[in-house]
């Protein structure tokens, strides 16, 4: 029985994804640069040659959709075949996942940043949230990073973890790196910036079109721990983002979980940035929310990963059964 688990090729690939994310928790711990920010250099000197200030809108937009097809593609074909000379193919597998997988270290950035900011030291703070956001840190009040931190926790985890593992599980390694790979073209072109407002559009739709299903599942998780509370309540307020091809749902949802006001206006490369502002009753959030943002974005990972193992255990004891 116990070999017939083993070789069961969903009960693998479990196996693999846990080594692997225990590998990412310790490796975070000491190298805080992701292997993906060669990548996206790469992605930043690739538009400077061929996004054309002076092109025309769908000029730009075309030549976005050729430059991620032409990196994308090449990469995924050389690493397929490269795959036939590996012989522990468990091993292929993992290095992949690995790659495709975004830092463990959020949570304690997370927490760290909140100890900054109840210290006063806000230049500490700022240069810890600096290398996940795309904000002006330099310009941010307490407040700001206050939001920016939590924001871009649950952002990241939702795409750079539970979005990748979604399709890791769904279809793969390959999948999972693919989805990575056009994450990191879209955060080297984020339409946010003015010169990419046109040429990153292409990929923008695109990821947040594989992103979508994901979201919407993590949302659905995290609202499952207001169950006897205020879960029709949630629904209702956060509904009409359901079919929106963002990640608003995705923010609202955590603004209503640890009842602050989240959102709002945004400072990007001397851009202001009218944003939607979430749960705009409540009160706006302290440092100490930090924390209490952070403990309810990993009960979801905690919470999703105790049902895929749940899943295994009973679709092994049924086909075993049978």
């Amino acid at each position: 029985m116990n070999h017939f688990l083993l070789d069961h090729p969903f009960v693998h690939t479990l196996i693999i994804f846990i080594v692997v994310v225990l590998v990412k928790i310790c490796f975070s711990i000491f190298f805080i640069k992701e292997p993906m920010h060669l990548f996206r250099f790469f992605c930043i000197q690739l538009a400077k040659k061929v996004n054309k200030p002076q092109s025309s809108t769908n000029q730009q937009k075309i030549a976005g959709i050729l430059s991620a097809i032409v990196t994308l593609a090449p990469l995924i074909i050389i690493l397929w075949l490269f795959e036939s000379f590996i012989e522990v193919y468990w091993l292929w597998q993992g290095f992949l996942l690995y790659f495709a997988l975004g830092s463990f270290g959020l949570t304690r950035t997370s927490i760290k940043t909140a100890k900054a900011l109840v210290a006063k030291n806000s230049y500490e703070a700022k240069q810890l949230i600096a290398p996940f956001t795309l904000r002006e840190t330099e310009k941010l009040s307490a407040l700001g990073i206050t939001k920016a931190c939590i924001e871009m926790q649950i952002l990241h985890t939702i795409q750079q973890c539970f979005t990748v593992a979604f399709f890791y599980f769904l279809a793969g390694p390959y999948a999972a790196l693919s989805f990575r790979l056009l994450l990191e073209m879209h955060y080297s072109w984020n339409i946010k910036k003015q010169q990419y407002s046109a040429f990153g559009q292409p990929i923008n739709s695109f990821v947040q079109l594989l992103q979508w299903l994901p979201t919407r599942i993590f949302v659905f998780v995290m609202m499952l721990g207001t169950l006897g509370q205020n879960f029709v309540l949630f629904w209702q307020l956060i509904k009409k983002h359901f079919f929106t091809l963002n990640n608003a749902i995705a923010v609202y949802a955590l603004a209503l979980a640890i009842e602050k006001k989240l959102g709002g206006v945004a400072m990007y490369k001397n851009t202001k940035l009218r944003r939607i502002v979430f749960n705009d009753n409540a009160l706006e959030p302290e440092p100490t929310d930090i924390i209490h943002a952070t403990k309810r974005v990993n009960q979801v990972l905690y919470f999703s990963f105790m049902c895929i193992i749940l899943s295994v255990a009973i679709y092994s004891i049924i086909t075993i059964n049978v």
